[in-house]
């Protein structure tokens, strides 16, 4: 079956709650084991670990600060010394600082672009190793609508976000060749930590959802076919694209 991950190990990073959870949920339900990593990510009972076991599959967590200059490298390192073969890896993990570009820190920015890009590339590029060795991976990166769009008072987000479009882009015609593939999701305006600023906005979030046509914010499980499609052999001849799931936000 070509959706199914049955054997299959996958790295979500960011898997603690809101779309990184689904992922590592979507994952699992088709069959592969996880290697779960977070900031925050509870080493023993989480809510990651019981729904990744509520499918008969092992969970493996791993706290790390990907916004630190050593957390990828790190994470690479303890991964493969405890003997995960990594499959699939979905680079997930990201943060945000909301602020007008001339009151943007420098500290924000540093930590937003090592956080959503530089870690992102570095964990890509380390488990990317082994992948192209075997002939065989799967490397999904979490994009957005501002990999598109500019955005509002999010400059260090909408630079990284950017950024992950143009390394998937570039990693594909690496690596398409030597049997891995590079995709990215980009989710719209979703119900999650990162969008409650807006939706608590009366404006900001009406003016969202007029222009959304399928009519309401998306939810986490919205990208559990497009992870579980671009983990599976059913992508194997797709390489280097952003698959929007925005409920056709960017078709207006």
């Amino acid at each position: 079956m070509i959706f199914d991950l049955t054997g299959k190990i996958a790295l979500v990073t960011g898997c603690r709650r809101g779309i990184g959870l689904a992922m590592a949920e979507a994952l699992a339900a088709a069959g592969a084991d996880i290697v779960g990593t977070s900031l925050n990510l509870e080493v023993g009972d989480s809510e990651p670990r019981r729904r990744v076991e509520a499918h008969a599959r092992r969970f493996h967590a791993y706290r790390v600060d990907l916004g630190s200059e050593t957390g990828a490298a790190e994470l690479a390192d303890a991964v493969a010394a405890d003997c995960h073969q990594v499959d699939i890896l979905v680079n997930n993990a990201g943060t945000i600082a909301r602020a007008p570009a001339l009151s943007h820190t420098d500290e924000q920015w540093e930590r937003v672009i090592r956080t959503n890009l530089t870690s992102q590339f570095v964990l890509g590029r380390e488990l990317g190793r082994s992948m192209i060795d075997r002939g065989y991976g799967k490397i999904i990166f979490t994009a957005s609508m501002l990999s598109f769009q500019g955005g509002i008072n999010v400059v260090s987000y909408t630079a990284a976000k950017s950024g992950i479009a143009g390394i998937v882009r570039a990693l594909a015609n690496e690596w398409a060749g030597r049997g891995v593939n590079v995709n990215a999701i980009a989710p719209g305006y979703f119900a999650t930590d990162n969008t409650q600023p807006l939706r608590d906005d009366p404006k900001r979030s009406a003016a969202i959802l007029d222009r959304i046509p399928a009519g309401r914010w998306g939810e986490p499980q919205d990208v559990a076919g497009a992870t579980v499609f671009l983990a599976s052999s059913a992508s194997d001849y797709v390489h280097g694209i952003v698959l929007p799931v925005d409920g056709g936000w960017l078709a207006r």
